[in-house]
């Protein structure tokens, strides 16, 4: 008898006990998280992800030269690519004057896009080699590409990243192939207007003995060397016609400016500035306002 009531008396508590784990048990089923479509849905999106690539632009100028720095990051900042994510860098040598000391400080802290390199300034002396060496000891993570770059040269970012996006990410070598007439990117060196490569490429330089013996002269030059000397670079591409001097700068390197172009080269002038950035109506998606006539 005492056992008979003991039952009856555990009934409710089975029946809420029975009645919660139904809810849980269907709301598991039920849940929008495991349903097929979304995890589909979340799949496809962890696989554009993965597919998306990080690049680095380190733009070699002069510590000096403040407004071009501030005019290029005008440049650069209204552009972006869907399929990466670019950092624009501008890379000089140690500072030297008490006014550059203040003024880059200010520029560091405003934008957060300039390295400082161990070195004196100089053209053809191992700044491109002091560049390419020192980023894997200094930027927190790694890229997939490096890319060096003059301060003349204006780079479209989106026809960039997309002209990268079937080529390998390892042992890899762009730009613009010199000689100018020449369409082999094996022969002869990637033109320092801007040229690219490859994370291993870029760790290589800096624990080869290759390339830090042989540092003197002109740097784009050097790069092709070590390159063919360390057997390195299986890969290469070079960027022709997209990749080109500015029209009637340098001969057979230059040509008119066409809708497709990755970059232009010797911008030596503002009308020439001017003329590029309006061929491509860099302006278009400015909006109107009462706050300015334009």
């Amino acid at each position: 008898m005492l056992q008979r009531h003991l039952a009856l008396a555990t009934l409710p508590y089975l029946s809420i006990i029975l009645y919660v784990f139904f809810i849980l048990f269907s709301v598991r089923i039920k849940s929008p998280l495991l349903s097929p479509s979304n995890t589909t849905i979340a799949l496809n999106k962890t696989h554009r992800l993965h597919h998306r690539f990080t690049l680095l632009i380190g733009i070699l100028t002069r510590a000096d030269l403040y407004d071009r720095r501030h005019f290029l990051r005008l440049v650069y900042g209204i552009q972006s690519s869907p399929i990466a994510d670019i950092d624009v860098k501008f890379v000089f040598c140690s500072l030297t004057k008490p006014e550059q000391r203040v003024l880059v400080a200010l520029e560091i802290m405003r934008f957060n896009d300039i390295i400082i390199l161990n070195c004196s300034e100089n053209m053809n002396n191992g700044k491109t080699y002091t560049y390419f060496s020192s980023l894997p000891r200094i930027v927190p993570s790694r890229y997939d590409y490096v890319m060096k770059a003059d301060d003349d040269v204006y780079i479209r970012l989106a026809p960039l990243a997309l002209s990268l996006k079937p080529l390998p990410r390892i042992d890899l070598y762009y730009g613009f192939v010199i000689p100018c007439t020449s369409l082999n990117p094996f022969v002869g060196y990637m033109s320092g207007m801007g040229f690219l490569l490859s994370w291993d490429l870029v760790e290589w330089i800096g624990n080869s003995g290759i390339p830090v013996n042989d540092t003197f002269g002109p740097e784009d030059k050097l790069v092709g060397k070590w390159l063919n000397m360390g057997n390195k670079a299986k890969n290469r591409f070079s960027n022709k016609p997209a990749m080109y001097d500015y029209p009637g700068t340098n001969g057979r390197c230059s040509h008119e400016l066409i809708p497709d172009t990755v970059a232009v080269h010797r911008l030596k002038r503002w009308d020439h500035w001017f003329n590029v950035l309006n061929f491509f109506n860099v302006t278009e998606e400015l909006k109107h306002s009462k706050l300015y006539n334009v």
